[in-house]
This record gives structure tokens, sequence and C-alpha cells, in this order.
């Protein structure tokens, strides 16, 4: 066992094939400081894009990511490998709050988001997980990351029309890097797609390098104290909901690929990101989340060692301390940004229905298919709800409908014992439940 507390694994330079390095094991250093690099490359792309989209800073978004990031990993007993990126879930909302309120009271939400989120990881450590099972069954789940995702395509679409040229060439290059290389290369497909368009974009005259040479090399970042305003608060609620299930999914990921069962570390890693949050909402950066991203490294180089995550939130701080290297990412123009989101809000939407898919959802149950449904109009379509001060928007109605519709019908459908009975011609049985039928 090292003084620090991970053991070498074997010779410390090799993976022999079909093994692995587990959370409390490591390479040697150079080769550990390496993947954790490695982690920050993976995490970059998506975790910039999110404080490029709402006008938060780049710098103050990574700074808090690196602290918690650290902070997760002491909370977790530094048994669940883990890097805190930028939620896409908060981009909504924290367009239309800071449109309406200004930043300050964007960052309030933030941190209000946070400190739910904490609590109901405090729940979850006391009482167990299996609450979250009943009250957002995959259906409801799939269909919340769905709408949330495709709520946010006129954005991609405003950022797309600004420069169409760099938005196509951003695009395709993402879709062309996803399936032409192996590896890490080919999981890094938003990176190396946003850096081809950046490059175009700056050959066209689209990049403005003016703040990059102002900025100084090491400084603090920029913080932004948050407000609050209970008339904005609702467009964040539903972002709980989101975080929930992306720690959940992270939780069941990692345990599925290190063959550890770590359903007892659930709790810590909810309660650890909703407190990551909280401390992003307090000084102006973006809501965190866990990254698919870093698990594709994972997955890749066989590495589950935290040991890399610790270096990896050590060079995030220290990036984040660079005034000009903050101001460098500032200067990604809106064709990159429109190029890049179409293809991440698409995929956020997708991502729902693999929720679905995974879960096996019966959309032949009308009670599944109404719950999609008609949440999912509501989202895409943004329908808006003014009573007094407070708005809410199609992200947080289509949630509450999609809680609501699945939870009233499910339990009308249980009193009157209608559970089994298609309600449209949508909902009737498709080929496989004929096939069980007849096996009966």
């Amino acid at each position: 066992m090292s003084a620090i507390g991970w053991r070498v694994h074997g010779n410390g330079r090799t993976v022999a094939p079909g093994d692995a390095v587990a959370p409390d094991e490591r390479l040697s250093w150079p080769r550990t400081v390496g993947i954790g690099m490695q982690h920050v490359v993976a995490m970059f792309g998506a975790t910039f894009l999110v404080p490029l989209i709402t006008g938060f800073s780049p710098a103050t978004t990574l700074f808090f990511s690196a602290i918690g990031t650290a902070g997760f990993l002491l909370i977790t007993r530094n048994r669940l490998p883990s890097y805190l990126g930028s939620s896409f879930a908060f981009i909504a909302p924290i367009g239309a709050a800071t449109a309406s309120q200004g930043q300050s009271v964007a960052v309030g939400g933030i941190l209000v988001t946070g400190l739910v989120l904490a609590g109901v990881g405090l729940v979850v450590h006391l009482a167990g997980a299996r609450w979250i099972d009943v009250v957002m069954p995959p259906v409801v789940t799939g269909t919340i990351v769905a709408l949330i995702g495709f709520n946010l395509a006129p954005a991609a679409w405003g950022n797309f029309q600004q420069a169409p040229v760099t938005a196509v060439v951003t695009l395709a290059s993402i879709i062309l890097v996803t399936v032409l290389f192996r590896g890490i290369l080919g999981r890094l497909s938003i990176l190396v797609g946003v850096v081809v368009g950046y490059v175009v974009a700056t050959i066209q005259g689209e990049v403005d390098f003016e703040p990059v040479r102002d900025a100084a090399w090491l400084g603090l970042p920029e913080f932004v104290t948050p407000t609050f305003d209970v008339a904005v608060l609702g467009l964040f609620v539903p972002v709980v909901l989101v975080l929930i299930a992306e720690n959940v999914g992270h939780v069941k990921s990692v345990a599925a690929m290190t063959g550890k069962n770590l359903d007892d570390l659930t709790g810590r890693a909810l309660f650890a990101d909703g407190l990551a949050t909280t401390f992003a909402g307090v000084g102006g950066g973006s809501g965190t989340t866990t990254y698919a991203e870093n698990i594709g490294v994972m997955a890749a180089t066989r590495v589950y060692s935290t040991a890399a995550y610790w270096v990896a939130a050590a060079t995030a701080l220290v990036l984040s301390l660079s005034p000009k290297f903050g101001a460098l990412v500032a200067t990604i123009p809106a064709g990159v940004l429109g190029g890049a989101t179409t293809m991440l809000y698409g995929m956020i939407g997708v991502l729902g229905a693999r929720i679905w898919v995974q879960n096996k959802v019966d959309f032949s149950d009308p009670v599944n298919l109404t719950t999609a449904a008609v949440p999912l109009v509501i989202g895409i379509a943004n329908f808006t709800w003014v009573t007094g001060d407070l708005t809410f928007e199609g992200i947080a109605l289509g949630t509450a409908a999609a809680l609501v519709i699945y939870h009233l019908m499910r339990t009308i459908a249980r009193w009157r014992g209608t559970s089994e009975e298609p309600a449209s011609p949508a909902s009737a049985p498709g080929g496989d439940e004929h096939a069980v039928h007849d096996a009966r």
C-alpha cells in the first residue's frame, strides 16, 4: 500500500490483457499523471460548452469543477472514480433566468439546486435508493432527459445561423471523427470537432484574439455572487431529477466495469455532486455532474484508479488560474457552438430514449405511452405558464407532467383494473407480445 492510499498495480507499468487497475490501485506516477491529464482532455469540450453557451466564465466553471471533483473523491472515500464536469441540464434554466433576471439570479438557482440534490443524497444514504426507482421509474427518467435535450434545439439553431459554414464543418468533423478513429480519439470527437471548427472560424476571421492578448497569465477567475428570486427557481427544479439519474447511472456503470458492488456509495455520490453544485452556485460556476466522457476513458484504458482523477482535478485547477487560458476558450465563436450543440442537444434527447431501451420500457402500456408523449410535446414546444411572479417553461412543465401523469394514471389503472387494456391503436401489442401470449 502506498503512503497516500493506493496500491501499485502489478509492475506499475502495464495492464495485463483482461485485467484492470482498481480504484484503490495506481500505475507508476508518470503513467498516472498522463492518464489524469487524459481525463481533463476528455471532459474539456463538453464542460466548456456550457459556460460558453450560457455566458458564464469558462475559468470559473473549471475552477469549481476541479474543487467539486476533489470533494467528490473525498466524500466517496476514494472508492468511486469520477470527474465532475458541467451539466447540460442547466443550460435552459440558466439561459431563461439570465435573460429575465440576470446572471446573479441564475447562479442562485444553481446554488439552490445543489442544496436540494445534497439533501436527496443524505436521504438516499440513510434510507437507501429504492424510493428513487419508485418515484422516478425509467419511463419518467427517460422522458425528462429527452425533453431537456429537445427543448434546447432552437438555441442550437440560433448559433448555427450566425455562421453556417463553420457550423457545418464543426458538425461534420464531430460525426466523421466518431467513426474514423478507434480508442480514445474517437471518444473525443466533440473536442476534435470543436478544434477543427475553431481553425476554420479563425481562417474566416470569425475569432477575436484581442481579449487573449490583454489577459494575464496568472490570476483568480471572476466570481459572481448569487442572488435569489423565487420567480425563477421553478426553472431549476427539473435539473435535480436529471442529476439524480446521471449520478445513479454513473455508480451503476462504474460498478459494472469494475465488478464491484458500489450501491452503498449512491447516497454519497448524490451528496457530493450536490455539494459541488452548491459551491459552484456560491461563486458563479456551472452546476456539475458525473461525466460519461470520462467513463469512456476508463473503459479505453482499463484504469479506474482514483489517483488519476486527483491528477485531473489538480490539472483543471491550475488551468483555471490562468485568465489567458480562460480568455482563449471564450473566443470560441457562435458557429462552432452551433455545430457542436446540434450534436450534443440531440444526443441528450436520444439518451432519454436510450434509458427506455436499456430498461425495456413497454410502450404498449398506455400509462407509459402517455407519460412520454405529453411531456415531450410540452418540452419541445416550450409550453409556458405564468402565475403571478412565477414563470414555468417547457422543461419544468414537462417534468411535472411526466411525474403527475405516470403516478396518477398508474394509481387509477390499478384501482380500476384497466392496466392491461390498450387505450389507443398506438398502444396495441406488437408482434413479440402475441408470441409470448401464444406460448402461454
